[in-house]
């Protein structure tokens, strides 16, 4: 029972450190762990079954889930491909030295993944994206604060807001509950507020949303189109809004979802179906 404990505590400990990092080297692992090669190599064997840890050439990736917020349990488990290739190439355009406002999206937590372990300053109103952060020491953290939803683990309302009015960041990242003609939406009125003032402390904004995103309305509107400066999206896109979003002057990243991911394929054949 003694070493079943010992085992649990060394793995949670071991998650953590990969959590962290995004990417460790297995001997840092070693290093810090305190125990032999072989042991951290049980270790991420049984990490890489859960699913939580990818092991490979010299090193592990994190490969866990979303936290249990209610916000992130209601997504689709088969959009999760699209909102990983969409982080991916949302982090190419962001370069070390930036300062990164994050809002509390779930895309926009898969992009905060990614930049853990680079030289940013970040900014974000998202309790989960912050924890991403907070024990990064080659990342600067500032977390706004305010009232914070239970449903998202975001802190929104006048003090975040008010906070917001002091800052200028280089780049913003938001999400979308939908975009139409008339612009970016969301479901939630003090956190389009927020989002807003978000919009106002940015050099640039990129919008990461999926294809099924496109052609929704949902309760308050956030930003016209061209107020965007880049949207990054999924090969699901139809021609039509990629067409409009280039009438805006908005720069369109797509990302290809890779082909062994056939719930999202299905994903957007729907999309196209859709918004055709």
């Amino acid at each position: 029972m003694v070493i079943s404990i010992q085992n649990h505590e060394r793995r949670g400990r071991l998650l953590d450190l990969i959590r962290i990092r995004g990417f460790a080297a297995l001997e840092e692992l070693v290093r810090e762990l305190g125990v032999s090669e072989s042991t951290v190599r049980r270790d991420l064997d049984a990490l890489e079954e859960q699913g939580t840890a990818k092991r490979t050439h010299g090193g592990v990736l994190y490969a866990g889930g979303m936290p249990r917020l209610a916000e992130f349990d209601e997504r689709q488990p088969a959009n999760w491909a699209a909102k990983r290739a969409i982080a991916a190439r949302a982090a190419e355009v962001i370069s070390d030295g930036e300062t990164v406002l994050l809002d509390g999206g779930t895309t926009t937590y898969e992009v905060a993944r990614l930049l853990v372990g680079r030289s940013l300053q970040v900014v974000t109103n998202s309790l989960p994206v912050a924890n991403l952060f907070a024990s990064e020491s080659r990342s600067d953290l500032v977390l706004l604060g305010g009232y914070v939803s239970p449903r998202t683990g975001v802190c929104l309302g006048p003090y975040a807001n008010e906070l917001l009015g002091r800052l200028h960041v280089t780049t913003t990242v938001l999400s979308a509950a939908g975009i139409a003609d008339e612009g970016l939406f969301n479901a939630h009125l003090l956190l389009a507020e927020t989002e807003q003032a978000m919009l106002r402390a940015a050099g640039r904004v990129i919008v990461v949303a999926d294809s099924s995103k496109f052609g929704r309305k949902s309760l308050t509107l956030v930003a016209p189109l061209a107020e965007i400066d880049a949207f990054v999206s999924d090969d699901g896109l139809t021609d039509d809004w990629k067409a409009r979003i280039s009438a805006t002057g908005s720069e369109l990243i797509v990302a290809v979802i890779p082909p062994e991911a056939d719930d999202d394929r299905d994903l957007r054949s729907s999309t196209r179906r859709r918004h055709a």
